[in-house]
């Protein structure tokens, strides 16, 4: 049986250092991060792709395969929005199947983003260049065992998990939830209760990783 990783407490350089060798293999590479809501996963992705610039990295999240609201409210999943049952996982699978076997001379592949400022996804909101080394992709479920997810987890060479301290990350979280229009006690509500059920089942998937980090960002 493998041993759980251990975490390691990595700074944004140390993380860049990491990314630009993957970035130098030969051919096409993906590059997860994954953890709790809240972890920091998008910001430590655009991070690391402004380092890299845009030649060498291109994120592609998964947000973008949020169901829509229509779907989620026909569903009746709306009131738990970001559970694992309310993202289009084959979709997400077989995009970054389709963006790992990409080479020179393909064209572009268009990925859908999530706007948080409607909370509903967007078709070909990002494209990926077929000559871009690395492809970065971000999302809570990117270890789950269960539907898609397995596959989704194939097409990535590593997966990094972002563990920051628990009440670092639920402060983040109320923060995010009051910035895109929710009132503070509703905000604590929601990340204490759906994202917090949400977490766990993220946490149970920690051990699958290649890397756990500590983040060590203020930023994040």
């Amino acid at each position: 049986m493998t041993a759980a990783p251990l975490p390691a407490l990595l700074s944004t350089p140390a993380l860049v250092e990491r990314a630009a060798a993957l970035a130098a293999r030969p051919g096409r590479t993906v590059l997860g991060i994954t953890g709790a809501p809240g972890a920091g996963k998008s910001t430590l992705a655009a991070a690391l792709a402004r380092a890299l610039g845009p030649g060498r990295a291109v994120v592609v999240g998964m947000d973008g395969f949020h169901l829509s609201q229509a779907v989620l409210a026909d569903l009746g999943r709306a009131d738990r929005k970001g559970a694992i049952d309310t993202f289009d996982d084959a979709g997400y699978a077989a995009l970054l199947e389709r963006v790992a076997a990409q080479r020179p001379g393909d064209g572009p592949v268009y990925a859908p983003v999530f706007h948080r400022e409607i909370e509903e996804p967007v078709a070909a909101g990002v494209a990926v260049p077929d000559d871009v080394p690395l492809v970065i992709t971000e999302g809570n479920y990117l270890l789950a065992g269960d539907g898609a997810w397995p596959r989704a987890r194939a097409a990535m060479a590593q997966v990094w998990f972002l563990d920051p301290p628990s009440p670092l990350r639920l402060e983040r979280l109320v923060a995010r939830h009051v910035e895109f229009g929710r009132e503070p006690h509703a905000a604590h509500a929601w990340a204490h209760g759906t994202d917090q059920v949400n977490a766990e089942l993220v946490a149970s998937t920690r051990d699958a990783a290649d890397l756990v980090v500590v983040w060590e960002d203020d930023a994040a």
